[in-house]
C-alpha cells in the first residue's frame, strides 16, 4: 500500500497542533502553533493590558517575566524609541492602568544606556503624574538599581517643577503607597526648594504630619538623615491648612465649612465623617471625574444618589460630557467596571450594597461609548467573532474582575455601534477539539447582543455561553460554508488556538479563493506573545484589545 506523504505537509489545511510547513510559527502556551509578535508589539500589549493576574495558560509571574525580557530587548535595541512609546501610551490615557508604563520606565532608567537613562528620568513627570505613580516608580527602581545622582535629581525635579499649590494637593491626597511616603522621597532626593512656598510644603511633610505621624516607615533602602537649612519662610499652602483643620473638627457643620472653604478632596477628610450624606454632597460639587465614577456605589448606599435627586442629575450631566471624560483620561475599562459593579448593587469586595439608580446605569452606558471617541463607519460587511473558549473565561483584563471573554464582547460593541453592516458571532472548539459541540455551525453561533442593550445585560449574556477549546479558524470556516460576503473578520481572542483541523490563516486564504478577498484583524485580549495573524500578510493586522485607539485603527485598516 502506497504512503500518501503529502498528508503530512499540506500548506492549505494543517491541524493547529502542528506547524504550517515552512512557516515561522512557534508553539503557543496551549500547545497549538501561532505567530510570535515582535518585541515592539509586545511592548504595546504590556503597556495597555499589563500582566496582572496572568492568563489561563500562563501564571502571573511567568507572564511578567516574558514581558520584562521583551521590554529590555526593546530598550537595548532603541532605548529612546521605547521611552517615547511609554510616554505616548501613558500620557494619552490609552491604557486602563498606568502601572505597566511606570514599570517599563523603571526598566529604561535601569537597563538603558546613558542616553536612554537620561531620557527616562527626564520624562518622569509625564508618566508619573500623581504621587501614587511616583511611589510605584520608587518601588520598582529601588528593586533594580541604586539611588544615584541622576535618579535623585529626577525625583527632586518632580517636586520642584510643580506649582506649590498643586504640590500641596499631591502630598495631601496621595500620602503613601508601596511602603513609600513623600517624607522618604524628600529625604532621598533632598531638593533645594524652588520657592518659599515649596519650602513650606517640604518642612510640613518632613515634620511628621503627612498622615504617618512620628513613626518611621520601614525601608529597604538606607540613607543618612539630611539637615536642610531654610533661608525663607512662607505661609503654608491653603489646602494643607485646611487638611490640618479637618483633623481637629468636632461637628458636622464645622467639617462642611472646612470642605467648602478649603476645597478639600475626599482623601483629606477624616474617616469618621465619610458616612455622612452631607459630607459627600459637599465633596461631589468638586469631585474629579474618576473619583466620582469610583464612588457611585458609596454615594448611592448612603442615600445621596437616588431617583429624582440633585446629585443623580449632576452625575448624569457630568457623565454625558465627552470633553470632560477625555480631559480626565477616563478609560473605557474603568467605566465598564464601574457599570458592572454599580449595576449589580454590590461592592467588588462585598462591603457595600445599594439599589442602582436606572438613569445612572444608562449614563454609564453612554459614557462607555463616549470614552472611545468618534469613529467613522466603514460601511463594509464585518464579521465580529468573539472567542468564548475556556482560556478567555479564565483570563482577566488589567487586573480587573472582567474576564477577557466579557471584555471582548464590550470591545466588539464599540464597532457594532458604529458599523451598521455587521454580524456578531461567538465561537469555541467542536467535539473534535475536545470542547464539546454546541450551538449551530459546529462550534460557532450568532450572538444576540447589540449596542441597544445595557452593558450589564450583554455581560450576563456572554457569561451564559458554554466554554470549550480554542479554534480561531471557525469564523472563516463558517463564513465560507454560508457563502457570506465579508470584507473583514475581526477576531477577539487570546490567540491560544490549538483545537482546529485547519489554521486560521489557511481558512482565511480558502475563503479568499472561493468567496472574495477579505482582511483579518486580530484583537489581542491578553499580553502574551502570540497572534493568529500572519505578519507577512498585509491583509492581516494585530491590534491591542481595549486600546482606546483600537476602533479607529480597525476602521482605517478595513478602509485601506
Amino acid at each position: 500500500m502506497a504512503i500518501n506523504y503529502a498528508k503530512w505537509f499540506k500548506r492549505n489545511a494543517t491541524p493547529q497542533n502542528k506547524k504550517i510547513p515552512r512557516s515561522k510559527q512557534r508553539k503557543n502556551s496551549a500547545g497549538g502553533y501561532a505567530w510570535e509578535i515582535t518585541d515592539w508589539q509586545r511592548l504595546d500589549r504590556f503597556l495597555i493590558l499589563g500582566a496582572e493576574g496572568g492568563t489561563y495558560q500562563i501564571g502571573e509571574q511567568k507572564l511578567a517575566e516574558q514581558n520584562h525580557d521583551a521590554i529590555i530587548r526593546c530598550i537595548v535595541a532603541d532605548g529612546v524609541r521605547a521611552v517615547n512609546r511609554i510616554v505616548e501610551i501613558s500620557d494619552s490615557g490609552r491604557a486602563p492602568k498606568n502601572d505597566p508604563a511606570i514599570f517599563a520606565l523603571a526598566l529604561a532608567a535601569t537597563h538603558g544606556n546613558d542616553v536612554t537613562r537620561a531620557e527616562a528620568l527626564a520624562v518622569l513627570p509625564k508618566v508619573c503624574r500623581i504621587g501614587t505613580h511616583l511611589f510605584h516608580f520608587a518601588e520598582y527602581v529601588n528593586a533594580m538599581r541604586g539611588w544615584g545622582r541622576g535618579l535623585r535629581k529626577a525625583v527632586a525635579r518632580w517636586y520642584n517643577q510643580r506649582d506649590a499649590d498643586k504640590l500641596a494637593l499631591q502630598v495631601v491626597k496621595y500620602q503613601q503607597r508601596d511602603r513609600w511616603s513623600h517624607r522618604d522621597l524628600l529625604r532621598l532626593a533632598h531638593p533645594v526648594a524652588a520657592t518659599p512656598a515649596h519650602d513650606a510644603v517640604y518642612r510640613w511633610v518632613q515634620s511628621g504630619k503627612d498622615g504617618l505621624g512620628a513613626r518611621e516607615v520601614t525601608r529597604r533602602v538606607r540613607f543618612r538623615e539630611q539637615t536642610v537649612a531654610y533661608d525663607a519662610v512662607a505661609k503654608m499652602p491653603h489646602l494643607i491648612e485646611g487638611f490640618e483643620k479637618a483633623k481637629r473638627v468636632t461637628g458636622k457643620k464645622e467639617i462642611l465649612k472646612v470642605i467648602q472653604d478649603y476645597d478639600l478632596p475626599r482623601e483629606a477628610i477624616p474617616t469618621q465623617w465619610l458616612g455622612e450624606t452631607a459630607v459627600w454632597d459637599a465633596l461631589l460639587e468638586r469631585m474629579p471625574m474618576t473619583a466620582m465614577i469610583r464612588n457611585l456605589g458609596k454615594m448611592t448606599s448612603i442615600g445621596l444618589v437616588g431617583p429624582f435627586t440633585d446629585a443623580a442629575r449632576q452625575i448624569e450631566k457630568r457623565l454625558s460630557d465627552k470633553v470632560a471624560l477625555r480631559k480626565a483620561r477616563v478609560h473605557p475599562l474603568a467605566v465598564l467596571m464601574a457599570h458592572k459593579i454599580y449595576s449589580q448593587g454590590l461592592g467588588h469586595k462585598g462591603g457595600l450594597n445599594w439599589k442602582p439608580v436606572p438613569k445612572i446605569v444608562d449614563a454609564l452606558d453612554d459614557a462607555f461609548y463616549a470614552t472611545f471617541g468618534n469613529v467613522k463607519p466603514t460601511g463594509q460587511p464585518l464579521l465580529l467573532a468573539l472567542d468564548v473558549s475556556g482560556s478567555m473565561g479564565w483570563s482577566y483584563l488589567a487586573g480587573s474582575s472582567l474576564s477577557a471573554r466579557e471584555a471582548s464582547a464590550a470591545m466588539a460593541l464599540i464597532t457594532a455601534a458604529t458599523e451598521p453592516n455587521h454580524e456578531m458571532v461567538a465561537f469555541t472548539a467542536t467535539s473534535g477539539g475536545f470542547g464539546g459541540q454546541w450551538g449551530s455551525g459546529g462550534g460557532l453561533t450568532p450572538v444576540d447582543i447589540s449596542p441597544r442593550m445595557r452593558l450589564a445585560d450583554v455581560l450576563k449574556r456572554i457569561d451564559t455561553l458554554p466554554m470549550g477549546g480554542t479554534d480561531c479558524a471557525l469564523p472563516m470556516v463558517w463564513a465560507l460554508k454560508a457563502n457570506l460576503n465579508v470584507s473583514a473578520f475581526v477576531v477577539y481572542t487570546d490567540s491560544e488556538t490549538w483545537a482546529g483541523k485547519i489554521h486560521p490563516t489557511q481558512a482565511l486564504r480558502k475563503y479568499r479563493q472561493r468567496v472574495g478577498n477579505a482582511k483579518l484583524a486580530v484583537v489581542g485580549m491578553t499580553s502574551n506573545g502570540f497572534s493568529i495573524a500572519d505578519p507577512n500578510d498585509r491583509g492581516m493586522l494585530d491590534i491591542v484589545g481595549f486600546d482606546t485607539t483600537a476602533p479607529a485603527v480597525l476602521a482605517d485598516f478595513v478602509k485601506a
